[in-house]
């Protein structure tokens, strides 16, 4: 099952030894929110494939069916979005 979600980049991960196939990747911390801008539940890690920044709402994507594939690995919850605004 694929979700999609948003959320709010509150951090980034540095790792000085990783996995080969995750070097190049940019690992963001985020925080699930509501459509309140409330922040749901506990803070995540996804790989940003989209250039987002510390603070920027984004739309994330996680779940076994969501497989954003780079350099032969393959990751379960991805930056997808850029959230510009939304209307409720």
């Amino acid at each position: 099952m694929i979700t999609i979600y948003m959320a709010k980049v509150v951090g980034n991960v540095v790792a000085t030894r990783k996995e080969e196939s995750l070097v190049g990747f940019k690992l963001m911390i985020i925080q699930k929110i509501d459509s309140q801008k409330h922040n749901i539940g506990s803070e995540e890690v996804a790989a940003d494939y989209v250039g987002a920044g510390i603070g920027e709402y984004v739309l994330v994507c996680s779940g076994s069916a969501v497989r954003v594939q780079k350099h032969n690995v393959s990751v379960d919850m991805a930056i997808v979005g850029i959230i510009d605004t939304m209307d409720i």
